[in-house]
This record gives C-alpha cells, sequence and structure tokens, in this order.
C-alpha cells in the first residue's frame, strides 16, 4: 500500500523549506550588512527589500505548515510543546 501523500507535509518538504529559510535569511542578513557600509546603494536596497518580503512569506508558510520557528511567532500559540523547535534541531534562527 503507497502511504505517499501529496499535501506538502513530509519530511523532505519540511527540510527544504527549512534550508529556504537559511539560505534567504543568510543573503538577507549579508544585504544588511553591506548596506550599513553602503546606505545609499539603491540596487542592493531593492535586493533587501525583495529577499526580506521572500524570507517572509517563506517563513509564514513554514510556520502555517509545520509550527512556529521562534517564541516570536503569533501563530499556533504554544504549539512547540507539541514538539521540539525544528528551528532549535536545524539551526535556524
Amino acid at each position: 500500500m503507497d502511504m505517499d501523500c501529496n499535501c506538502g507535509c513530509n519530511d523532505s518538504n519540511k527540510e527544504e523549506l527549512l534550508r529556504e529559510i537559511q539560505e534567504c535569511t543568510f543573503y538577507v542578513t549579508e544585504l544588511a550588512l553591506y548596506l550599513d557600509i553602503n546606505p545609499n546603494d539603491q540596487r542592493a536596497l531593492c535586493l533587501h527589500n525583495q529577499h526580506a518580503n521572500h524570507l517572509r512569506k517563506l517563513t509564514d508558510k513554514y510556520q502555517s505548515m509545520y509550527g512556529p520557528l521562534s517564541i516570536e511567532c503569533p501563530c499556533n500559540q504554544w504549539r512547540w510543546l507539541e514538539e521540539p523547535w525544528g528551528s532549535f534541531n536545524l539551526g535556524v534562527i
């Protein structure tokens, strides 16, 4: 009997989404550091805004599917009591 589902809830999708969040977080952070030194670089500012928006969408998607990434998440109150935080297990902050 085939037990695979197509709902996007399997562990490989969860890990892939976490990896994408980690990559996007890194990119946003690096752009912010660059902008600290080059505050008038409009292209970097535009890229930072685009990736920050994308990161927000990714984290919203993850949190709606798997639970909070941090204590600041307003969704799914107290859900981390059900299982360890994915961010804690995989180093996402």
